[in-house]
């Protein structure tokens, strides 16, 4: 040890001291200026749009919006956005996008524009995760809560950022599409009902059951004429079983002193949990009676049986209620911030996805158990309600 320490110390013959001091500088400084150099380079726009299938999708949606060209002439480049701040988070960044190099030229999975569009969505799910994870650091670099002007927004914009303020909510939660063109969501979308679809084949045993899509009911096992339906999300409790038929008791509440024909999950909210009609209606008995405070209204909780035939039943309603997450976030996100999913009552939940449904490609049953899902999460519903 005392004579490997010894030639550690001792200059080398071939080099002198002031030599070996300035290699050592040389080394040092380079080590830390090409690793820099290396990130500012590779973190360039110019760098990476240099893939063409870059430059004909994304760079030419980029230049079409206000990140690329405004009144303040301040423009977000790639790195701004894609490139979170700080020394380690950089590093890390920059090793994740090994990967795209590698499915570029290794794999081959995204060498064309065609290619890239077929894996826009999972792309895009991606780098939304990425910046949730990281809440949105790279756009608070610019966009900072505590230094908006309210009074300089438009007033429905104001009110929102005023609401994720409060609740120091991820940018991009809101946000996405600002950028880029929003992915077709609506084959996962797809893909993941039939997912849910098949599970229930193999859940639906249990004796609480729920129900994925509207279901018709009917009086009597074997009747071609249904007397009501089942709304999506809807609890019904199973008497007996026979065959591909259900016996089932069905609750809900409905308005004493109307037709009755329609039940709620609570008194005085429309949330709807089936409807009835004929001798279905007929055998409905009431179990207790209240008076909505805000209205002055009679409500009746009512308890009726009907039969139902298999098929899109599921023991448990936390599938559903993710299901209908992933359609909020994935659709109502395409034209602007979505709202908070406890920003209306139950009730006027009703109008306003009303008014934003034409602006998505949901179909019926979509919209009916979105719908559902952002009542039972409003803002006047009981904690043990919400999902």
């Amino acid at each position: 040890m005392k004579s490997l320490w010894l030639k550690l110390k001792t200059p080398s013959k071939k080099w002198s001291v002031l030599a070996i001091l300035t290699i050592g500088i040389i080394i040092g400084v380079a080590a830390i200026l090409l690793p820099h150099a290396g990130i500012e380079i590779t973190g360039s726009t110019k760098f990476c749009v240099s893939c063409h299938e870059m430059e004909d999708t994304v760079y030419k949606e980029y230049k079409q919006t206000a990140h690329f060209s405004n009144a303040s002439g301040v423009r977000a480049e790639c790195s701004d956005c894609h490139i979170p701040p700080g020394t380690l988070a950089t590093i890390g960044r920059k090793l994740e996008a090994t990967n795209d190099l590698y499915q570029k030229f290794i794999t081959g999975s995204i060498d064309t524009p065609e290619k890239f569009e077929a894996k826009r969505a999972e792309l895009a799910e991606r780098e939304w995760a990425r910046m949730k994870a990281n809440n949105s650091a790279t756009c608070r670099s610019c966009h900072d809560y505590d230094a908006m002007d309210h009074t300089k927004q438009h007033p429905e914009a104001a009110k929102q950022m005023k609401i994720a303020a409060k609740d120091n909510q991820s940018c991009i939660s809101c946000h996405k599409g600002l950028a880029h063109q929003m992915p077709d969501m609506s084959t996962g979308l797809k893909k993941d009902f039939e997912k849910l679809v098949k599970d229930a084949e193999a859940q639906s045993d249990a004796n609480t059951l729920y129900t994925l899509n509207q279901k018709p009911i009917f009086a009597n096992k074997g009747d071609k004429e249904p007397e009501g339906s089942l709304l999506p999300a809807s609890e019904i409790k199973v008497l007996k079983r026979d065959g591909d038929w259900l016996e089932v008791s069905i609750e809900g509440w409905t308005e004493t002193d109307g037709r009755q024909r329609v039940l709620s999950l609570l008194p005085g909210k429309r949330i709807f949990v089936s409807t009835l009609r004929g001798e279905v209606q007929q055998r409905a008995k009431v179990l207790e009676q209240t008076v909505v405070k805000d209205t002055d209204a009679k409500w009746s909780k009512v308890s009726t049986t009907a039969w139902i035939q298999k098929g899109e039943l599921i023991n448990r309603v936390e599938p559903i209620w993710e299901y209908a997450g992933t359609l909020y976030n994935s659709t109502c996100n395409q034209c602007h911030g979505a709202p908070d999913i406890k920003h209306y009552d139950a009730n006027a939940w009703i109008g306003t996805l009303k008014g934003m449904i034409g602006f998505t490609s949901l179909n019926t049953q979509e919209e009916r158990i979105l719908l559902k899902y952002l009542q039972v999460n409003a803002s006047d519903m009981p904690k043990e309600q919400q999902k």
